[in-house]
């Protein structure tokens, strides 16, 4: 078994999870806080349903995955591709859009739960759907983006599941190290850390859509379509020339080549199109990321919020 195929849904599931264990902790606090531990059953009831409903989105997508590639098996040359890239794109949007949204919203987060809670106290006989609802939102998103990115590149392999999971037990030991021992945690270094490797994954994984797309192009072209030809290039069919071919000396489906492609999206083989399209998503969103960090640091320096004279 490669555990270096588990690594990027480790790093995901443990981002994502955390997460998720931050807006739990929050509300068990706040419950406790209130004398209202009577509704933790409900928090614990929206754990187990966003889990279950992550697991059941699974489940469908992977049957709706299957019937979709036998309904026609002449033609699972460009089905699968373009599964491929559908579910890659979406995860990549949603991953980076969710890396960004975090980040903005990190310093609000706590005020904005305990909103959230003080609003559903205050209607006594709807206090507990509201609670279960807030949690279950809350684990249900960080467990869709998770599911997303095990099924965009249509490899559900046991090194994927096992990293998931062990990203999950993680999230919960750091849950239960925060609210449950009071131990004393860099959550804010721990998210940038996380943040860097979910940008450079998620930069990996925009090279392999294109990788696909390029797949499904090609598989176009040679069905008997004569007047068929969607191919511009001799060396590959979109993706332009071949900048390098290092297969001979570090092939990505071998240590240490596979764990280069876990962390920072190295293949042996890269054509010029998906050079750019990873120079552009780092620069485009990986920009953006470090200018919201560089934001939040700004707000949170004693330059930026000088105390008051006497």
């Amino acid at each position: 078994m490669d555990f270096s195929l588990a690594i990027p849904t480790f790093v995901i599931t443990l981002r994502e999870g955390v997460e998720a264990a931050l807006v739990v902790g929050i509300v068990l606090a706040c419950l406790n806080k209130a004398n209202r531990s009577e509704l933790n059953k409900w928090v614990y009831s929206g754990i187990a349903a966003g889990i279950v409903g992550s697991a059941l989105i699974g489940v469908f997508l992977s049957l709706s995955l299957s019937t979709v590639q036998y309904a026609a098996p002449a033609l699972q040359g460009v089905i699968k591709p373009f599964l491929g890239v559908t579910f890659g794109s979406v995860a990549v949007v949603m991953l980076s859009w969710m890396l960004i949204w975090m980040t903005q919203q990190a310093r609000s987060l706590k005020r904005n739960v305990e909103g959230s809670l003080q609003d559903a106290l205050a209607d006594s006989e709807g206090a507990s759907v509201s609670i279960f609802s807030l949690v279950c939102v809350a684990v249900l998103r960080e467990g869709f983006e998770t599911v997303l990115f095990l099924f965009s590149n249509l490899q559900q392999s046991a090194e994927g599941l096992l990293g998931a999971a062990a990203g999950l037990a993680g999230a919960f030991a750091i849950g239960m190290a925060l609210f449950k021992f009071g131990v004393k945690i860099n959550l804010k270094m721990f998210f940038q850390t996380m943040g860097v490797l979910l940008l450079l994954i998620v930069a990996g994984l925009v090279v392999s859509v294109f990788k696909n797309l390029d797949a499904a192009f090609s598989a176009i072209s040679i069905l008997e379509q004569p007047n068929i030809d969607l191919c511009i290039s001799s060396q590959s069919c979109i993706l332009g020339p071949l900048l390098w071919d290092t297969s001979a000396t570090m092939p990505d489906k071998l240590f240490p080549g596979i764990l280069f492609k876990t962390l920072l999206g190295y293949r042996d083989h890269i054509y010029l199109l998906q050079l750019i399209v990873y120079i552009a998503f780092l620069v485009g969103v990986g920009g953006r990321y470090f200018r919201s960090l560089n934001v939040i640091s700004q707000q949170d320096s004693p330059v930026a919020n000088p105390k008051p004279q006497p």
